[in-house]
C-alpha cells in the first residue's frame, strides 16, 4: 500500500502542475541550409512539371481548329504560366536566403579558424619563452662555443699542415734557380725535337710536284675516248721552250 501511494503521488503532481517540456535543440546553420536545399529542390520539381504542362498546351494550341478550343487552351496555359512565375519568385527568394546563410556560415567558420590559430600561436609563444629561458639558449654560452669551435678548426688546420710536410727537403732552395733550371730543360727539349726533324730519312720526305707552265691549256679527254684523244692530240710547246731551242 505504501509503495502504491508513493507511486501515485508523482503521477498526481504531474497531472496538477504538468510536465516540464524538453527544449528543442537550437537549429544550426547547417540545419537551416539543409532545409532551404529541400525547399529549393521541391520548387525545382514543380517548375519542371509546369514546363511539361506548358509544352502540352503549346501542342494543343497548334492543333486547335475552333476558336473556342483555342481560347480554352490559352486560359489553361495562362494559369500554368502564373503558377510558374510564382514558383520562380519563390525560388529566387530561397536562393538569396541560401546565399546569405552560406556567407554567414563562412564568416562563422573563419572566426573559429582564427580563434584556433590565435590559441596555437599563444601556446607556441609560451613554449618558445620557456625554451629561451633554459641554459641551452644562453647567448653568451653559444658565443663562447662558437669561438671554441673556431679555435679547434684552426688547430686542425695546423695539424694537417704539419702532417703534410715533406721530409729531407732543404729549406734554402731558391725559387729563381729552380725557374732557370726549368727554362734550360725546355731549351734542351726543343733542340732534341729539331735534331729529330733534321735526321728524317729521304724516303719519308714527299717530293715537290712540278709547276704547271704558263700559257698552256690542255683539255682533259673523256674516259671512253681516252685513246683517241691521246693519239690525235697536238702537243703544244711552251713559249719559253721554243725560245730555248
Amino acid at each position: 500500500f505504501v509503495q502504491r501511494t508513493a507511486r501515485a503521488v508523482p503521477v498526481a503532481m504531474k497531472r496538477l502542475f504538468g510536465v516540464k517540456k524538453e527544449k528543442a535543440p537550437v537549429p544550426t546553420l547547417d540545419d537551416a541550409t539543409g532545409s532551404l536545399d529541400k525547399r529549393g529542390a521541391s520548387i525545382d520539381a514543380k517548375l519542371h512539371a509546369l514546363d511539361l504542362e506548358l509544352a502540352k498546351h503549346r501542342d494543343i494550341l497548334r492543333t486547335c481548329r475552333t476558336p473556342a478550343a483555342k481560347e480554352a487552351a490559352k486560359r489553361r496555359a495562362l494559369q500554368v504560366l502564373k503558377q510558374k512565375r510564382m514558383y520562380e519568385g519563390q525560388r529566387d527568394v530561397l536562393y538569396n536566403q541560401q546565399f546569405n546563410l552560406e556567407q554567414v556560415s563562412f564568416a562563422a567558420q573563419s572566426a573559429k579558424d582564427t580563434a584556433a590559430q590565435v590559441s596555437a600561436m599563444q601556446t607556441t609563444s609560451k613554449e618558445l619563452k620557456a625554451q629561451f629561458k633554459t641554459k641551452a639558449f644562453d647567448v653568451d654560452r653559444i658565443d663562447a662555443l662558437n669561438d671554441e669551435m673556431a679555435d679547434l678548426m684552426d688547430q686542425h688546420a695546423e695539424i694537417q699542415d704539419v702532417l703534410g710536410r715533406n721530409y729531407n727537403v732543404p729549406d734554402d732552395i731558391d725559387e729563381e734557380e729552380l725557374m732557370e733550371e726549368l727554362d734550360a730543360l725546355e731549351e734542351m727539349m726543343g733542340e732534341e725535337l729539331l735534331g729529330v726533324d733534321e735526321e728524317t730519312p729521304s724516303y719519308l720526305v714527299d717530293d715537290a710536284l712540278p709547276e704547271t707552265p704558263e700559257g698552256v691549256e690542255q683539255a682533259l679527254p673523256n674516259a671512253g675516248n681516252a685513246g683517241e684523244a691521246l693519239s690525235g692530240a697536238e702537243v703544244s710547246v711552251p713559249k719559253n721552250a721554243e725560245k730555248a731551242q
